[in-house]
């Protein structure tokens, strides 16, 4: 049965095509995703090359008072990408992977990013996890639409009924060529992606496999629900086409105007004018309550003072622009609560949408979520404190700017290690594959299908 069944699948001509076609677009997202990789270790390197050549230029030209240096010299924090970040871009494209800061006041530097062509971001990128969301189910609903159909419609499933043992049998040979077909291209793809885009095998490139092969397995559970249904050919291709219009459009845009709706935030030029209207508006003020402020916060800076009846010094001067973050402080970390909220929101309403879940698994997996920026958000705090931290007490103490060793300052690099939830990967898939085997299983009882059996008299 099992080779009569590979015979008819590879004689007709459209699901060879459907193959083809499938195999070659997630070749030309891995093309996209290995140009994507490409482009940010290019901007690495040059970034960590930049840097080594910007702070000794601005050595050789203010080499007189440390304080001065300091308002120039940008560090760099890169929020390393992972290989898998190839086959799932996410919202990489869209938030910076390096931030350059000075140690002036944090928030008027952090949202600053490349300039990026606007329709390039509209169109998004087709890469991997894009065609298998979106264009692997249009192939498993064109292989399975007419599992059953086509024999009634063909005048055949008489024949089937007669000459086979049970029907149900039958049709699960038929799925299951349909399913070992669309796994192999599956396969190719992710081996190539492997070698191709230099993938270690870890457990994260495992786990990223597990939940393609989890999506595939949804839809196909999908088409043997519709299939269980017994309806004409019409009728089961305008139910399957009617769940992916909901399930990869209708419900993401659901859920993204959801979360507009009840977690509005500024937007990030807000902070930024706010941090700007904290420090200007010292200028204009008595410097004594600025530097309280800055001694209540940073105590062990206690010990330099300002001088009396100076218009300038250092001490003010950063005290001022520590002044301007505190102002944004609470809008600050209000936008990062937001924005934490509306990544739980859609975690929690993803149980329920399968491509949504596959989306957010994926881009978890690749570093390249909400969850990856919010960290890279906090580490930036940690690395501009610590910067902070170093270099306050030689600008405050007037230390001679050569005696730093300035070759030591290279680009710095923050890696995220997300810990992979089994239960929150594998739990939906597998609810919802109960559920349509349970009803598919019921569907096809009520007919008798499932209990014919052959006559052999």
């Amino acid at each position: 049965m099992i080779y009569y069944l590979l015979k008819n699948f590879f004689r007709s001509r459209v699901y060879p095509i459907g193959l083809i076609l499938l195999l070659v677009s997630g070749l030309i997202s891995l093309e996209i995703g290995a140009r994507f990789l490409d482009k940010v270790s290019g901007v690495s390197e040059k970034t960590a090359i930049h840097q080594q050549e910007s702070i000794q230029r601005n050595v050789s030209y203010f080499n007189k008072e440390m304080g001065t240096l300091m308002y120039y010299l940008r560090f760099g924090l890169e929020n390393e990408t992972s290989r898998l970040a190839g086959l799932s871009i996410g919202q990489r494209d869209v938030y910076p992977s390096i931030q350059s800061l000075t140690i002036r006041n944090l928030e008027e530097q952090r949202y600053s990013t490349d300039l990026t062509n606007p329709l390039f971001q509209l169109l998004g990128n087709m890469d991997f996890s894009f065609v298998l969301i979106y264009l692997f189910p249009l192939v498993i609903i064109a292989f399975g639409f007419n599992l059953m159909s086509e024999e009634k419609e063909g005048g055949t499933w008489s024949l089937v009924r007669s000459q086979t043992c049970s029907p149900i049998t039958f049709l699960r040979y038929k799925m299951g060529v349909r399913l070992g077909s669309v796994l192999l291209v599956l396969l190719i793809l992710l081996t190539v992606a492997k070698f191709y885009l230099d993938i270690p095998l870890d457990l994260g490139f495992i786990i990223f496999g597990m939940i393609s092969v989890m999506y595939v397995l949804f839809w196909f559970g999908l088409s043997w629900w519709v299939v269980s249904l017994e309806k004409n050919s019409s009728h089961n291709a305008q139910l399957l086409l009617s769940f992916w219009v909901v399930l990869n459009l209708l419900l993401p845009a659901g859920i993204n105007v959801l979360q507009r709706w009840l977690f509005p935030i500024p937007e990030a030029m807000s902070a930024v004018i706010q941090n700007r209207e904290g420090y200007h508006s010292q200028w204009d003020k008595p410097k004594e309550p600025t530097l309280e402020k800055f001694y209540v916060k940073y105590p062990e800076y206690t010990e330099f003072i300002h001088p009396q009846e100076a218009d300038f010094s250092w001490l003010w001067y950063f005290a001022m622009q520590q002044a301007g973050d505190d102002e944004a402080g609470a809008q600050v970390e209000g936008l990062k609560a937001k924005l934490a909220q509306r990544q739980g929101l859609a975690k929690t309403l993803s149980w329920m949408m399968p491509s949504v879940h596959t989306q957010l698994s994926l881009n978890a997996l690749s570093l390249s979520d909400m969850g990856n920026y919010l960290n890279y958000l906090t580490a930036l705090e940690e690395f501009h404190e610590g910067k902070k931290a170093y270099f306050f007490p030689k600008i405050f103490g007037n230390q001679p700017v050569l005696e730093e060793d300035w070759s030591k300052f290279e680009l710095e690099k923050f890696k995220d290690h997300p810990l992979p939830n089994w239960m929150g990967i594998v739990a939906p898939f597998v609810l919802i594959y109960l559920v349509l085997w349970l009803w598919a299983s019921r569907n096809f009882k009520k007919s008798g299908i499932q209990m014919f059996k052959k006559n052999r008299t």
